[in-house]
Order: C-alpha cells, then sequence, then structure tokens
C-alpha cells in the first residue's frame, strides 16, 4: 500500500514539473463524465458524475497561476480560486476544499449549479487565447465532493468558534440565509435560522431538481453548518408564526430576511386558469420536495403526454427535464426569443437537448384552449422575430402579423418569473419596499430601513443565481458583523 502510495505521489509531482506554459495551454480541457441520456431520463440521478483524481489533476494543471487572477474577479463570494487549483494540482485534496470553504459555506452546490461561463470561467486568461477557461466549477465540485466522501469515511472532529453571546436570526434557509449563516457562526455569533417548509434548503431542494442537485449534497452542505453551531428551526413562518417583534423578545440582536421570490407569474392570457396549466413553483416544489410520482408518495401532480413549458431560463429546463422524466412523450420549450438569447446555462440547454427536448423558439402563447372538461388540450402560438435590443441589451421579440398556430397539449407549465415572497414586507410596515416588492436596503451594506434588519438574496434582487444571492449573505453578515462589533 505505501509503495502505491509513494508511486502515486511521485506521479503527481512528475506530472506538476513537467508542465510548461506550453504544455499546460496544450491540454484540452477536460470533459465531465454524464449519464447516457437514453437512461437518465428514465430516473433522478445525477446527470453529471464527477472528475476522477486522475482528470482533476490534470485539468488543474491548466491553469497557468496569473500574477493578477481576473477569475477571482468574477466570483460574487470572492473564493481563492488560484490557491484552491494549485492545491489540486498538487494532489492536496483536503486542502483545495479548506480553501473553498473559508469563503463559500456551499462549495458542493456551487460547483454544480453556479453558471462559471459568466462569472469565473468568463475571467480566465485562456478566453484571451481563444482557449476554453480551465474548468473551475469542475474543480470545485471535485474538491468538495473529496472532502464529503473522505470525511464520511473518516470523521474528523468540528471545532466550534468560541461564543460572542450575540444571537442572530435568519429568516430563510436557501443559498443567501446559509451563506450569511455560516459567516456569522464563523464569527462566533448564536445563529437560528427559521425555515417556513418542512425541509432546509430553500430553492436549492424544492427548485433544484435532483438529476441537477441531488439533496443528499444539500443536506451534507447543511450538516456542515450544524456542525459548527448553527441552528435550524422548521415549520416556522416568520411574519406570521413569529413576528418581528417577536425575534426582539427572543434576544436576537440581527435579523437577516432571505427569504426568497417564491411568488410565481403568470402572463395574463386567456386560458391560464383552465387545469393542466401551473406554475413551475408549484410543479417543481410538488416533485423535488413533496416527492410526488415517486413510489410510496401520496402528492399529486398532473402528468402529460405533450407537456410545453413557457420560459427559457433555467428554471424552465428544469422543469420541462422533469416532465420528461414524469413521463412525457413530447415535452417541448416554448420561448419569444432566440437560443442565443436564453438566460439558461449552455451545458443545460444542450442536456436537454440530448434528452430529446423539442425547442419552440420565437413562439409566445397567446391563449390556452380547454376540452369539455375544462383541461389544457392546446395553445395557440404567436410566431416572433426579433428587432431592436430593449433596456437589457436582448433585441426585443415582435410578433408576425398573422403567424399564430394552435398546438396540441395537456400541460402547460409556466416558467415565466417570480416575484418576491411578499410575507416579510407586509407584516413589518415600517419596512421600505419597493414598487416591485423587493425590500429596499443600501448596497454598500445589504442593511433595510430597519437598523436591526438586512436582506439579500431574491427578496432584495427579485430573482438571481445561487451564487449572487450567497454573495448577498456574505457581504450581509460583513456588515452587520461590523455594525454589532461597535
Amino acid at each position: 500500500m505505501n509503495q502505491d502510495n509513494n508511486r502515486d505521489a511521485a506521479w503527481r509531482i512528475a506530472l506538476r514539473n513537467a508542465k510548461t506554459a506550453k504544455e499546460r495551454t496544450a491540454t484540452p480541457r477536460v470533459v465531465m463524465p454524464q449519464l447516457e441520456p437514453g437512461y437518465r431520463v428514465t430516473c433522478n440521478e445525477e446527470v453529471n458524475q464527477g472528475l476522477s483524481a486522475e482528470q482533476a489533476l490534470i485539468e488543474a494543471s491548466r491553469c497557468l497561476d496569473c500574477p493578477d487572477p481576473q477569475c477571482m474577479q468574477g466570483c460574487p463570494v470572492a473564493v481563492n480560486i488560484p490557491g484552491f487549483i494549485k492545491n489540486v494540482e498538487r494532489g492536496e485534496f483536503l486542502e483545495a476544499a479548506a480553501v473553498l470553504k473559508n469563503t463559500s459555506a456551499l462549495p458542493a452546490v456551487c460547483g454544480r449549479v453556479c453558471p462559471q461561463e459568466k462569472q469565473c470561467e468568463s475571467r480566465c486568461i485562456y478566453n484571451k487565447m481563444k482557449k476554453p477557461a480551465v474548468a473551475i466549477g469542475y474543480l470545485e465540485r471535485f474538491a468538495a465532493d473529496y472532502e464529503r466522501v473522505e470525511h464520511s469515511k473518516h470523521p474528523v472532529e468540528v471545532v466550534r468558534p468560541e461564543s460572542n453571546g450575540i444571537k442572530v436570526a435568519v429568516v430563510g434557509s436557501g443559498p443567501a440565509g446559509l451563506s450569511f449563516a455560516g459567516d456569522m457562526v464563523k464569527r462566533g455569533y448564536d445563529v437560528t435560522v427559521y425555515e417556513a417548509l418542512h425541509e432546509i434548503g430553500g430553492v436549492l431542494k424544492y427548485g433544484i431538481p435532483e438529476f441537477r442537485l441531488p439533496n443528499s449534497v444539500v443536506e451534507a452542505e447543511i450538516d456542515g453548518l450544524r456542525a459548527l453551531g448553527v441552528n435550524f428551526v422548521k415549520d416556522c413562518v416568520v411574519g406570521k408564526t413569529l413576528s418581528y417583534d417577536d425575534l426582539h423578545t427572543l434576544g436576537y440582536k440581527g435579523i437577516f430576511v432571505a427569504s426568497g421570490a417564491g411568488l410565481p407569474r403568470f402572463m395574463g392570457i386567456p386560458g391560464e386558469n383552465y387545469i393542466g396549466v401551473m406554475s413551475s413553483n408549484e410543479y417543481l416544489t410538488r416533485i423535488n420536495l413533496m416527492g410526488a410520482g415517486r413510489p410510496g408518495e401520496d402528492t399529486p401532480v398532473l402528468k402529460g403526454r405533450r407537456v410545453a413549458v413557457i420560459g427559457g431560463g433555467n428554471t424552465a429546463m428544469d422543469s420541462v427535464r422533469t416532465a420528461r422524466r414524469q413521463g412525457a412523450e413530447v415535452a417541448m420549450i416554448v420561448y419569444r426569443r432566440g437560443e442565443a438569447e436564453m438566460p439558461a446555462r449552455v451545458e443545460e440547454v444542450a442536456h436537454a437537448k440530448e434528452e430529446g427536448i423539442l425547442f419552440m423558439n420565437l413562439c409566445n402563447p397567446v391563449e390556452y384552449l380547454s376540452d369539455e372538461n375544462g383541461r389544457v388540450r392546446a395553445m395557440k402560438i404567436q410566431r416572433m422575430e426579433l428587432g431592436e435590443p430593449d433596456e437589457s441589451g436582448r433585441r426585443s421579440p415582435q410578433p408576425i402579423p398573422g403567424a399564430v398556430e394552435e398546438i396540441p397539449v395537456d400541460l402547460v407549465i409556466v416558467s415565466v418569473g417570480v416575484s418576491p415572497n411578499p410575507l416579510i414586507p407586509n407584516a413589518i410596515s415600517q419596512l421600505e419596499v419597493s414598487r416591485r416588492g423587493t425590500i429596499v436596503v443600501d448596497d454598500a451594506t445589504m442593511r433595510s430601513s430597519l437598523s436591526d434588519l438586512y436582506a439579500g438574496g431574491d427578496i432584495v434582487r427579485g430573482g438571481a443565481t445561487v451564487i449572487l444571492a450567497m454573495g448577498d449573505g456574505r457581504h450581509a453578515a460583513q456588515s452587520m458583523h461590523e455594525a454589532l462589533s461597535k
């Protein structure tokens, strides 16, 4: 065994030393192993299978160790990207995970669902060379997964930070709330997270399917926070079960609101109230969080033979790929812009195509039609063309006169965005709220109009990525700590 370990260590050192800059840039980017499409649509197993140690070593060796690493500028939680990658390259995988956890409470989650291609990887120097960026997300996932597996085999004692005796409350256990909780508990605060649902994890549990983010991965990250001393309270609706004043009575000196954006939007077109037209929030929550469609589970969910998902974001991709796994013979994306304008990750679009999803781009539903029982049977779609760019910079879709057709469907899932959860804004009259229903905060501190209440994530942004929500949590934790330390 020792001889094998020595040979393995020698091979790693030889690999690292042999890599000149020219050799590093000549090394092709690693390809993530994944399940075959024909199999994965029959189950809920994770599609991406993760890197092997050998793949991770080779990919990490591509990093050029830039003197001014721009990749870090693209990370909302300021992960020391070169630091953790160089540890991977040296074969020091646990050290790599430790570097990640210095700034990220959820590295195994971020390695799976963050849009690295638009953030850290978009700043990689390889882009200037017209070469694929270092696979930062893949390496982050590898290091985090390696630590989780190793610690399951060989548990380590977690040393809790020394308590400072100050209590802070977190409303919501999604990525913003968990990130905030992780940073505050490390500073010695007594942190309690209140979650309205019966599971901890927020959108990580109810919004993202297990074929993209397994619940076991989320649970392991949450268990890590528990080990540090974070307290979790489920089935508690702050604003109903507990009021703002109740939290003060319980002794909390600071409150961070991360209640998300769980209010679905619809388009306001005829027929949206028919049976078989539902929001992606309801559809994914029933399946992901409540087990609908699984053996032994009682939660009902509508199934369709021909399923249309309206929208082009990641939630739309999650919904249409879930419908395929729920037995849809035809599952289609209906999106009013072209594929190039889709906000969904390129990888998710590619996976959807591999799984047989039909893409109806430059189409917009204008009406749903029902059968004699009031269930949707068809949709009228308006063909679109792209005009001039709108305020977001994307070309605005315009209807083509007379180009309307009827498409048979028996289930429609609307995924055109969400609005902030109105519970907290409605429950605290003194809280300043925007016209969109978001909590107004000082961008520099994440502090609201109430001196002890901070907020971040979708309740402030109205809809954002996991990593941006986590960045808000870290930012708010730093600001609250500074205020409470005075």
